[in-house]
């Protein structure tokens, strides 16, 4: 962590960049450095409504920015219900919002806005955050060498050819544009911290289970319950994400209206198309002024400027075709690499799903334990009850011959003996013909 905080933030930085001043402000000026602490109210200036940003360019360079809300709306085009999905003083569900301009994120710990020129995170010590922004510097100063030893050979094969795409560059297939990238990056830190958790959570749920199968106590049954409470809490995060991605996936709409990079080269693209068309109108203005007018030259100035015309109309064609297929491939792209991450995330739910069921199963088998318990206890019960009512009998027959008055069996000598034979046989014909009739009924297995 502290190589990652070296790597992101020199120990004395020379200054924070206030987008509301066009001068630097040196760290004296502000009290704090950068990246001290976590605590909300210490990224926020009072009084001010400044909060610090980390802000990462399309060449991996990274730097910490303060910005107040209204600058960052008018700076990203953006509404300010969109901005309170990155407050980190609400709890918002996992969402990706593609606008105009830009495409608010917020997956868990990664809350950022991508631009078609950079990537602005809210400024925060959470691991997940800093990897977050090691990794993009590093994909991202990766693909520009790539891109530069790419353009390179690219030059080499084909050079001398001038048209409105070697201008402007045309992606390869195996092209993602900046915010794609970024995207992917805040993805995958998504569904590897989720994934993550869901390991921790496997790793600490199954030894617990199998240690309350063998020994049921109150201890364990607290343990279990605690554990299922945030199974159902990572449950619910990892359903959202995963329902979020989905929602992606089935509207084409919103993919198109993610792809930023093709929004600004269209707007260049039309630029110049307008800028040419201008230069073909001065053009043949200019040489209708200066032309000397003959019956015999009018034609060919006609036919000339009609030839400009179609030109001009030719080239926009090919661009608005250009542009649709372009539309189609990012589409393709955005939800190939979607695709790519709803099934990581769906891997996750599914462990998720299995450990649940895993608990239910554990569940109705110490339900089944205490049910058979409970079952034992009844059948004791019962037989305790049938030897009772047995012994009940002598106590009745004691009653009857302790009655004061006179029997003549009383004189009889052996008269005891013969009552407590007949009473004790009685009493064994009873209670086994009870519990005949309960082997009868299948009351108690005998």
């Amino acid at each position: 962590m502290a190589e990652i905080k070296e790597r992101l933030l020199p120990p004395k930085p020379a200054s924070a960049v206030n987008l509301r001043e066009v001068s630097y402000r040196p760290p004296g000026a502000s009290g704090r450095q950068p990246f001290q602490g976590i605590d909300v109210l210490g990224l926020k200036k009072r009084g001010q409504g400044l909060r610090s940003w980390i802000r990462v360019d399309t060449s991996g360079n990274s730097q910490v920015i303060e910005v107040d809300k209204f600058t960052m709306m008018r700076r990203c085009d953006l509404p300010a219900r969109d901005l309170r999905l990155l407050d980190p003083l609400f709890v918002y569900p996992s969402t990706i919002l593609g606008r105009e301009k830009a495409i608010v994120v917020n997956l868990e710990q990664i809350r950022c806005i991508i631009t078609a020129d950079e990537v602005l995170l809210l400024n925060s010590l959470d691991s997940y955050v800093l990897q977050y922004v090691v990794e993009l510097q590093r994909r991202l100063q990766a693909a520009g060498a790539g891109e530069v030893w790419q353009s390179e050979g690219e030059l080499s094969r084909r050079r001398g050819s001038r048209n409105i795409e070697n201008i402007f560059g045309t992606p390869s297939p195996d092209y993602l544009p900046f915010e794609f990238r970024a995207l992917e990056v805040a993805l995958e830190a998504a569904c590897t911290f989720l994934d993550s958790q869901a390991a921790e959570l496997e790793i600490e749920a199954y030894p617990l289970l199998d240690e309350l199968t063998s020994k049921i106590s109150t201890l364990n049954l607290e343990r279990v319950r605690r554990l299922k409470s945030r199974l159902v809490a990572l449950t619910r995060r990892v359903q959202k994400v995963r329902d979020e991605i989905e929602q992606l996936m089935d509207d084409d709409g919103d993919m198109a209206e993610m792809y930023l990079t093709e929004k600004k080269r269209r707007m260049e693209l039309s630029c110049y198309g307008d800028q040419s068309l201008l230069g073909y109108r001065s053009t043949d203005g200019a040489l209708s002024v200066s032309a000397p007018v003959s019956p015999v030259s009018s034609p060919p100035e006609s036919r000339r400027l009609e030839k400009s015309l179609s030109m001009v109309r030719s080239r926009h064609e090919s661009m608005r075709s250009s542009e649709s297929g372009a539309e189609t491939q990012s589409i393709e792209e955005l939800e190939m690499l979607l695709e790519a991450y709803f099934v990581v995330i769906d891997s996750t739910l599914n462990k998720l799903t299995s450990l649940k069921e895993y608990i239910d199963d554990t569940e109705d088998f110490i339900n089944i334990q205490l049910d058979n318990v409970r079952n034992q206890l009844i059948q004791f019960e019962l037989l305790l009850t049938t030897a009772t009512f047995v012994v009940a009998i002598f106590g009745v027959v004691a009653g009857i011959f302790g009655m004061n008055f006179e029997v003549p069996m009383f004189n009889e000598p052996n008269a005891f003996k013969w009552v407590l034979i007949i009473t004790g046989v009685t009493g064994a014909v009873i209670f086994f013909a009870f519990l005949w009739f309960f082997k009868y009924r299948r009351l108690m297995p005998l």
